[in-house]
């Protein structure tokens, strides 16, 4: 591990929110939000927020609400803004342990929503957002559910994740993980959130680095596309990898995504 782990307890808006916190060795030179995904956890970004440290960021990864370590039922998300806020507030928390430094925030899928939605309220205090597989367009595979009573039982397939099966392997096997069925709330709650999310506004001046898999099934390129062409602003990286699955980080070449971000992140701080 690349410098000092230690935790953070916040009083969130519906309950305590445990954050990963992360010090580079030597002094740092950004701070790095990550905004994990829905039904997992911050810990699954260990390889991640290794890089990021050895680039001398300072990483402040949450346990969203009823995720992971925090409070609350568990992946019951009845608003995505509650996560948005509990987001500004580890954001304000990390502004005052490290005043003046740049912020930039990496959100990957429900935490790509969280990112976007994020960017779009507070888009003054960001110098840069990194996506990667956002469901910022929705997933019809999944928000189709809505359609059944009750909400069938038809868990994440950890072989769509990644092409690397012993990505699919440990996501399976994590405690911390939720296997279980969505919930009707959270998913009217992505409905909501994906709806707000193209009401605008566009991204503007904030530098944007979009990573997504061509082979996504969870966030399909098809629907996601669209609306990264209405948010993008004058400073939008896009980078689509023909084979690739969801989870672009944990990807087969993930070491040469985590370059790109690592680079995209350098130049707008």
């Amino acid at each position: 591990m690349i410098g000092t782990e230690t935790d953070l307890e916040l009083d969130g808006k519906r309950g305590r929110v445990v954050v990963r916190r992360r010090e580079p060795e030597g002094t740092p030179r950004r701070v790095v939000l990550l905004a994990h995904g829905y039904g997992e956890h911050s810990g699954r970004y260990a390889h991640v927020i290794d890089r990021l440290a050895g680039d001398g960021d300072v990483v402040y990864a949450p346990d969203h609400l009823g995720h992971g370590r925090s409070e609350g039922e568990p992946v019951l998300v009845e608003d995505i803004e509650i996560l948005v806020d509990d987001l500004d507030q580890v954001r304000r928390t990390a502004r005052n342990e490290h005043p003046g430094l740049p912020v930039v925030l990496l959100g990957h899928s429900m935490g790509g929503l969280v990112a976007t939605r994020y960017a779009q309220r507070f888009p003054d205090v960001l110098a840069g957002l990194v996506l990667t597989g956002p469901v910022v367009g929705g997933s019809p595979a999944i928000l189709g559910l809505l359609e059944y009573d009750p909400i069938p039982d038809v868990p994440i397939d950890p072989s769509i994740l990644s092409r690397d099966p012993a990505v699919g392997e440990a996501y399976a096997a994590d405690p911390m993980v939720w296997h279980g069925p969505f919930k009707r709330p959270t998913l009217q709650a992505f409905v909501a959130s994906v709806e707000e999310v193209g009401a605008g506004p566009g991204f503007g001046e904030l530098p944007v680095l979009w990573v997504h898999g061509e082979d996504d099934q969870l966030a399909p390129l098809d629907s996601t596309r669209p609306m990264m062409d209405k948010l993008k602003g004058s400073d939008l990286t896009a980078r689509i990898d023909a084979g690739a699955r969801h989870e672009v980080l944990n990807e087969t070449h993930r070491d040469e995504i985590l370059d790109d971000v690592s680079a995209f992140i350098a130049r707008v701080t």
